[in-house]
């Protein structure tokens, strides 16, 4: 690689010791310590550009610490110790990495985040609540373990006495703005005629590994999120749904026949787009609007403008860090496009705009 690639790996960590002070204080801490180490350039060689993200170091490395939590770096770590080390952790990390260098490398090279992360569901549900009523047929790209794909199945709350569902895995979602008349979320569970996943790489939840990875995937400080996805894999268990391997531009239609009579194909992308390249953004923005250009369609979108240039978004909004969630939606062949919310990434609140 490049300086130059190196020197975005290491702004890429300077943004993440940022972004994570206040959610993830362990992986800022350490994303602060080491972003112009040698060591995790290195490491990032062989990683294909989608691959080069912080969040996929930290999750190589925590996918190790959780198959063997012996090594003195799980000393450091909250949900692995009851009582964590409160001393500077970034040493420990660089002894871990060099010290499993190879196998690190590896798995950045070829892996990249699978964070199926159960609280997006609470943003779905916000957009699922602003179409038109009736059954609806639904779609979720990179659906990883395919959690998301259960939204109906859920309880939700907002902290200010609105909930919806009855369910043993329960989101809560502060809710800001909105109308009086349409407190929460959405009015009601949407009725889902059809579901499926389509993802590059499905985790399998038969496979130990597999589930490892996915909750290598969150990070260590956030007891809640765990026991959240512990809960929501038992519900799955409990509730089989379908992810089938595919890509997301070449086997999107193919997808969608597989939902025909299920209802209006509603296609769902949360923080996924950002894992193609812009060209294959583009492609796959174009083949959805191919799609519904032929037949009644709506993509509800939850993503990061300033990694996803395809959003339709607002041009207040062009550019923007910020989670934005969304309605596109074709009927009769004619596209309209809707900004609804600012949103946590992880779905821990919304603020209609």
């Amino acid at each position: 690689m490049s300086s130059a690639s190196d020197a975005r790996l290491t702004a890429a960590f300077v943004g993440f010791a940022a972004a994570t002070r206040r959610r993830a204080p362990l992986y800022s801490r350490i994303s602060a310590g080491i972003a112009e180490s040698p060591l995790v350039a290195e490491l990032f060689r062989e990683a294909p550009q989608v691959a080069r993200v912080p969040a996929n170091l930290f999750a190589a490395v925590h996918d190790r610490l959780l198959a063997d939590r012996s090594a003195r770096l799980a000393d450091f770590y909250p949900n692995l110790v009851a009582d964590p080390d409160p001393g500077d952790p970034v040493p420990e990390f660089l002894a871990f990495c060099a010290a499993h260098a190879a196998d690190i490398g590896r798995s950045l090279a070829n892996r990249v985040p699978q964070t199926n992360e159960i609280g997006r569901s609470a943003l779905l549900l916000a957009g699922f609540g602003r179409l038109e009523p009736g059954p609806k047929a639904h779609l979720d790209i990179g659906a990883s373990a395919g959690l998301n794909l259960m939204l109906d199945r859920l309880a939700y709350r907002d902290g200010n006495g609105w909930e919806l569902g009855r369910s043993e895995v329960v989101l809560e979602c502060s809710v800001r703005g909105g109308e009086p008349d349409r407190p929460g979320l959405a009015a009601g569970l949407p009725v889902i005629g059809a579901r499926l996943g389509l993802d590059a790489n499905p985790i399998d939840i038969a496979d130990a590994a597999a589930l490892r990875w996915l909750e290598a995937c969150v990070w260590p400080d956030q007891a809640d999120r765990f026991h959240r996805l512990e809960a929501a894999i038992e519900l799955r268990r409990s509730a089989p749904v379908e992810v089938v391997q595919g890509d997301a531009v070449d086997d999107l239609a193919a997808a969608l026949g597989r939902l025909a009579g299920g209802g209006v194909p509603v296609v769902t992308t949360s923080w996924v787009l950002c894992y193609l390249p812009a060209e294959r953004q583009a492609a796959w923005v174009a083949e959805l609007a191919r799609l519904g250009s032929a037949a009644d369609l709506d993509w509800i979108w939850a993503e990061a403008p300033d990694q996803v240039g395809i959003l339709p978004v607002p041009e207040s909004l062009a550019g923007s860090v910020h989670t934005v969630l969304g309605v596109s939606s074709w009927r009769d062949g004619v596209r309209t496009d809707r900004a609804l919310a600012l949103c946590h990434p992880h779905g821990y609140w919304l603020s209609w705009v």
